[in-house]
């Protein structure tokens, strides 16, 4: 039998080093670092509440997501697919969710429950997989299985290509104009492979330590 690939993954033993090397090819990224420190390693648990709170932080700013996860943690105590299903859709606005936010975590509790959906097996799946299977589930898209990946499972490799705050701190850094298309951003962040997820790291760090920033904080 052929054994998998190994998955590219990064930890606290070696962030540092890795930013450094982004910064030895990139003086952009070096100035970063120089500036402002090293970003701090964002993480979460690879857990149903992690899924939900990246599904809280679709296209809302980052302080409303965490205010209706606290609601929901007060609410339930531990978010647990089992737990959240027992709420009513009341119950749930209640906790700030919206309709639409309420039936994707429905969907993602009952995938979990009924295991079409095994968070722990993901932690030794490549991308492509894990991708496949999230974007399956209604209300899962890219930009959520991007911050999955990178949050929850470590994964080096992801740059969130549906991210404002990675693409406007990159075309701030880099001197881009703001019309500057997906695909051309695409390829400002080839250059960081096989790390784009620790350059956008980088990147966050920068849009929240510059004075530009916008009210959505990592």
């Amino acid at each position: 039998m052929t054994k998998p690939a190994s998955i590219p993954k990064f930890g606290l033993h070696d962030f540092h080093q890795l930013c450094d090397e982004l910064a030895a090819s990139d003086p952009d990224l070096a100035r970063v670092i120089e500036t402002h420190g090293y970003p701090p390693m964002w993480n979460r648990p690879n857990s149903f509440e992690t899924l939900v709170h990246i599904i809280l932080e679709q296209r809302v700013s980052l302080a409303s997501a965490l205010a209706a996860i606290n609601k929901l943690r007060e609410k339930v105590g531990s978010i647990t697919p089992e737990n959240v299903l027992q709420l009513t859709d009341g119950e749930l606005r209640d906790c700030y969710f919206s309709r639409q936010k309420t039936a994707y975590v429905r969907y993602l509790a009952e995938a979990i429950s009924a295991r079409q959906i095994d968070l722990p097996a993901m932690e030794n799946l490549p991308d492509e997989v894990i991708r496949a299977r999230l974007t399956s589930l209604k209300g899962i898209g890219n930009w959520t299985t991007d911050i999955y990946l990178i949050f929850a499972l470590q994964h080096a490799d992801i740059f969130p290509v549906g991210d404002l705050a990675a693409v406007n701190a990159l075309k701030r850094l880099k001197g881009l104009p703001k019309e500057t298309s997906r695909e051309e951003v695409l390829e400002f962040a080839a250059s960081w492979q096989p790390y784009r997820t620790v350059a956008t790291m980088l990147l966050w760090h920068y849009y929240l330590s510059s004075p530009a920033r916008s009210e959505r904080k990592r």
